[in-house]
C-alpha cells in the first residue's frame, strides 16, 4: 500500500507540472500564436483540442469526462491496492498523471491546451500529460513483452515463475 501511495504522489506531481505548462502556454503562447525553440524542428504553438488524441471524438466532452473519469478512477484503485512490479508501476503512474492532467482541463473548459509541434513531420500538436501517457503505455508495452520472455525462459527450465512484486 505504501508503493500505492507513492505512486498516487508521483502522479500528482506530473499533474501540477502538467498544469503548470499549460498556465505558462497560456500566458506566454496565447499572446503571440507560436514560438520557435528549434528552428525547422520544433515549435511551441498554442492550440486548443476538444477530442482525444488525434482530436477524436471532437466535441464529445461530456462523454470523454465520463469515460476518462471511470478508467482513471480504476487505476487509482489499481495502483493503490495491488501489487506489481516497479516498471510496471511506473508506467501505470505516469498513464494517470497523464490522463488526469488532461481530465483537467476538460473539466475546467471544455478543451485540452496543447503546445509541442513538430515541424519535420505532419503530427498532432500535443502537451506534457500526453507524453507522460504515450510514454507510460509504452512502458506497459516492454513490461509485458519483458515479462512474457520471463515466463518462456522459466518454463523452458523447468522453474517454478515467481511474482513479481513491489521491492
Amino acid at each position: 500500500m505504501v508503493f500505492g501511495f507513492i505512486s498516487i504522489a508521483a502522479a500528482a506531481v506530473l499533474v501540477v507540472t502538467d498544469q503548470l505548462l499549460k498556465a505558462w502556454a497560456t500566458a506566454e503562447l496565447l499572446p503571440v500564436g507560436s514560438m520557435t525553440l528549434i528552428p525547422h524542428v520544433v515549435e511551441l504553438r498554442y492550440s486548443l483540442n476538444e477530442g482525444m488524441a488525434f482530436s477524436l471524438l471532437w466535441g464529445k466532452q461530456g462523454f470523454l469526462i465520463a469515460v476518462t473519469s471511470v478508467a482513471l478512477l480504476v487505476l487509482l484503485g489499481y495502483l493503490l491496492l495491488r501489487k506489481m512490479p516497479v516498471l510496471e508501476r511506473i508506467a501505470w503512474t505516469m498513464v494517470l498523471g497523464g490522463g488526469v492532467g488532461n481530465l483537467i482541463d476538460r473539466i475546467v473548459s471544455g478543451q485540452v491546451v496543447d503546445y509541442i509541434n513538430f515541424l519535420f513531420m505532419d503530427f498532432a500538436i500535443f502537451n506534457f500529460a500526453d507524453i507522460c501517457v504515450t510514454v507510460g503505455v509504452a512502458l506497459l508495452f516492454v513490461y509485458v513483452l519483458w515479462a512474457e520472455l520471463k515466463e518462456r525462459k522459466k518454463k523452458s527450465s523447468g522453474e517454478e515463475p515467481a511474482a513479481d512484486a513491489d521491492a
